[in-house]
Order: C-alpha cells, then sequence, then structure tokens
C-alpha cells in the first residue's frame, strides 16, 4: 500500500499518534510530511510506503494557517500551554495591527521558539528548555507570504490567515509581531488549512477511518506530483528499470515515470539528454 492520506488531526494531541493510527489501520510504514505542535489541528498528510521519499519534496510547498494570538501576554512556550510570564500587558488596536503586517511578510530571519524541536548539539530545544539550560537558538531565513488579519476573537485577541513556507514558526510570528508594536503576544489556537497540495476539504479525522474503509481515502502518489508523465519503450523499459540510463530527447528536469506496461513507477530525470529513474514509488 503506499500513497498519501490527509489527516485533520485533532487538537492535544501529536502527530505521532496519529501516524501511529494509519500504520496499525493499514499494517503499512508511514510518515507525516510535517508535524504539527500537539496544540495546533488541522492538515497533517501522512505518507504511506515508499511515497514517504518525497519528504524533499515536501519542505518548500507553501502552506496555511489560521491562528490566534493573545495580546499583552507572554510565555516561556510562545503560546498559552506553557508558564505565563507577562499578562495584563498593552493591547494594540485593530487598525495599529493591520499597519504593522506587511511588515511580517516576506523573506525574513526568523529565531525558532526554544521549546522546539531544532537541534542543539545533538539535543532538541525542548528538552533543553525543560531541564533549565540556558541555550539560544540562531535564526534562519523564511518566507512569509502574505498576514492577514481576519476578526477580534476577544479583548485581548485576534485571528489572522498566514500563509508562509515551510520551516516557519507560526508562535514566533506571535512574538514578533507583539514586539512591532511595543507588547507581547503568545499563540493560543492553530489550525494549518493547507499544506502544499493538500487542503482541509480533503481531510478526515482518524476516528472515523477503520481496516475496511481507508482504503477509500489514500491519495495516488502520482497524483499528487506536477510533472509530466512519460512512459518508455519497452527496449527502454527494460534498462530503465534495471538501473541504467538511456539517451532522451526530452528537455531536462524531473518526470512521473510508467511503466510500459501501465503502472505508475516514481520519478526520472532528464539531464545532459540523459534519462535515469530517480526514486521509485509505486
Amino acid at each position: 500500500m503506499t500513497g498519501f492520506i490527509v489527516i485533520d488531526k485533532a487538537e492535544r494531541v501529536s502527530s505521532a499518534r496519529e501516524v501511529n493510527i494509519i500504520k496499525r489501520l493499514t499494517g503499512t510504514a508511514c510518515g507525516h510530511m510535517g508535524t504539527l505542535d500537539p496544540m495546533a489541528s488541522g492538515v497533517l498528510p501522512i505518507a504511506l510506503g515508499n511515497a514517504a521519499r518525497l519528504f524533499d519534496y515536501f519542505l518548500d510547498k507553501r502552506k496555511k494557517y489560521v491562528a490566534t494570538f493573545v495580546f499583552g501576554e507572554d510565555s516561556d512556550t510562545l503560546d498559552t500551554t506553557g508558564e505565563i510570564t507577562v499578562r495584563g500587558g498593552y493591547v494594540p488596536s485593530e487598525e495599529d495591527i493591520v499597519k504593522a503586517l506587511p511588515s511580517l511578510c516576506g523573506e525574513v530571519m526568523q529565531t525558532p521558539p526554544r521549546y522546539s524541536a531544532k537541534n542543539v548539539n545533538g539535543k532538541r530545544g525542548y528538552e533543553l528548555a525543560r531541564a533549565g539550560v540556558d541555550f539560544e537558538l540562531p535564526p534562519k531565513c523564511v518566507n512569509i507570504y502574505d498576514v492577514k488579519l481576519i476578526k477580534k476573537v476577544s479583548d485581548n485577541s485576534y485571528s489572522f490567515e498566514i500563509e508562509c513556507g515551510g520551516g516557519t514558526y507560526i508562535r514566533s510570528i506571535a512574538r514578533d509581531l507583539g514586539k512591532m508594536l511595543g507588547t507581547c503576544a503568545v499563540m493560543s489556537g492553530l489550525v494549518r488549512t493547507q499544506s502544499g497540495i493538500f487542503g482541509l476539504e480533503k481531510a478526515v479525522k482518524t476516528e472515523i477511518l477503520t481496516p475496511e474503509n481507508i482504503g477509500g481515502y489514500i491519495i495516488p502518489t502520482d497524483e499528487v506530483l506536477p510533472y509530466e508523465s512519460i512512459r518508455p519503450s519497452a527496449a527502454e523499459d527494460i534498462k530503465l528499470f534495471n538501473g541504467l540510463a538511456v539517451k532522451s530527447g526530452l528537455k531536462g528536469g524531473i518526470y512521473k515515470i510508467y511503466r510500459t506496461d501501465g503502472p505508475f513507477y516514481g520519478l526520472a530525470e532528464v539531464k545532459d539528454n540523459i534519462l535515469k529513474v530517480r526514486t521509485k514509488l509505486c
């Protein structure tokens, strides 16, 4: 069994827990294509079998979130699950927030939260933070394409729609927006609505899945890949699918390659007029 299933991850559970449910239901090795914090819900694409080999392909895909930020509060985790260190601070106006949002966007250097899965000398940031170790995480370059104010949720909180690249921390956006406005802010809610081509409208809750119905929710691997399709001749088939290369008149790039007799096989690459199978995905 291979392909993708889009899970609507529940709040207050780990991404690993959702993956383990799919493993148990399918009897197939699985892996998620981009974790979500336990407090977050929404789109969690899970790859089954050889489809997990496409992990690097999804690293740079655009993602969309709906997040709620609480202004005038701060915590050690940058969200409301942590220890609140500031409460009752200044709450900016809706007008001031809207004016500040463009400054968040673009290719920016973002400092990850200390409570994160970032590695520091072989240890996860959250492990060091829980142990009381003093450390700093270096900023990393991320792409934030758009941040829109959706509405005021309460006296001190607002919801936002955020579109960004992989590796962006939404909690850090809350922190940085608060600083821009002369206050502090933490994240109190997060829903991922889009991850690459995978959207919330096609996501399914794990609690409704069974061994009998899960097959109906699996998306074939070739349907998620935005490459042209090629099907070699019978003579080329023998060489290509035994690890050899063949000459090709195709333009350079990546292609979805199918066996001569029909089934999808994986990805192939044309380079300097030479075609070679790159990744088996079937």
